[in-house]
């Protein structure tokens, strides 16, 4: 009888301890999770969920959003991926040097910005955490019309010439989140076959090419 009594009570335990486990992770309260870790949408390494900002959304997704203060605007207004991994596959680091490169978007704006591990904006003064681009898509530095799209450099130190910049400085490793405002119906009904997402050539690491 004892024997029985003990392996119910392990049994308990450790059940309550998988639920509550499954729990944090699934809310994003685990340590190294991000916003965006259960999307259902992937595009060439970019993930993003549309049930955010959904009256539909699961008690697990408010919690991710809550947990990492993402702006959780209704799809129809704002969607969000983000990538943490360059074009070869490998993790966003601070003594890297990117090259980020956007085309045209199916929104009426976007913009990309950069945040560290913890989902938060990183510590440090170079006011270059983001670009972004307005209704006609068209890239200007200046007054002069680039074309469009972007090219900018994410690096921990400004680079030289006029090129745009996102700073990294403070976060061993990041990662870019994409936000596309007032999208549009191609993209929402198809985004697999709508969006060509940026991509993110490593450049070079450590003062070495890459």
């Amino acid at each position: 009888m004892a024997k029985r009594v003990a392996v119910y009570c392990f049994a308990a335990i450790t059940g309550i301890a998988l639920g509550l486990a499954s729990a944090i992770y699934m809310a994003g309260l685990w340590p190294g999770t991000k916003p965006l870790d259960f999307g259902d949408v992937e595009v060439d390494g970019w993930r993003s969920d549309f049930a955010i900002g959904s009256e539909a959304a699961n008690p697990y997704t408010r919690a991710r959003v809550a947990r990492h203060g993402l702006l959780a605007l209704a799809k129809t207004e704002a969607v969000y991926f983000t990538r943490d991994t360059d074009d070869r596959g490998e993790p966003l680091r601070e003594d890297c040097t990117y090259r980020l490169s956007v085309g045209k978007m199916p929104a009426d704006w976007w913009s990309v910005t950069l945040y560290d591990a913890d989902s938060m904006l990183p510590m440090n003064d170079d006011e270059a955490l983001s670009v972004n681009l307005g209704q006609d898509n068209v890239a200007r530095i200046g007054d002069e019309t680039v074309g469009y799209g972007l090219s900018a450099v994410v690096s921990p130190e400004r680079p030289d010439g006029r090129d745009l910049w996102i700073s990294s400085r403070g976060a061993p490793t990041f990662d870019l989140m994409l936000r596309l405002y007032v999208p549009s119906e191609d993209l929402l009904e198809r985004p697999e076959a709508v969006l060509t997402p940026p991509t993110i050539e490593r450049m070079s690491c450590d003062g070495e090419a890459a």
